[in-house]
């Protein structure tokens, strides 16, 4: 399986990184098993592309403090849940979120419109 497509232009990536880009929907997965947390996340975006949601924003939060690793559990299984999603091909990109949307415990899922009518 290949990870989400990466098709932003420029200037979404600079609107994102200025923190101007406002989430149209966000899921917060603090306090999931790994399990719990992979079922919620699929729920998510299943009903954010039914919706025609442009930018999920997924919490995944951060390690616990004194933590010797760098990223959660929740964080480090993210990128390989949407890899194999099924709702992948509409995802057009993944990024970090901005430090007012949850920074590095946060991510932007970029959806694709749907073309046609």
């Amino acid at each position: 399986m290949t990870a989400p497509a990466n098709t932003l232009d420029g200037g979404w990536d600079r609107r994102l990184q200025r923190g101007a880009v406002l989430p149209d929907r966000s899921i917060d997965l603090h306090g999931h098993t790994l399990d719990g947390a992979h079922a919620a996340l699929e729920a998510a975006l299943a009903d954010a592309i039914a919706d025609e949601v442009r930018v999920l924003l997924v919490v995944t939060g951060k390690p616990p403090r004194g933590s010797e690793t760098r990223r959660g559990l929740i964080r480090a299984n993210i990128d390989n849940w949407l890899a194999h999603s099924r709702h992948r091909s509409l995802i057009a990109a993944i990024r970090n979120a901005h430090p007012r949307h949850g920074g590095t415990g946060a991510l932007y899922l970029i959806l694709r419109r749907r073309r046609g009518g």
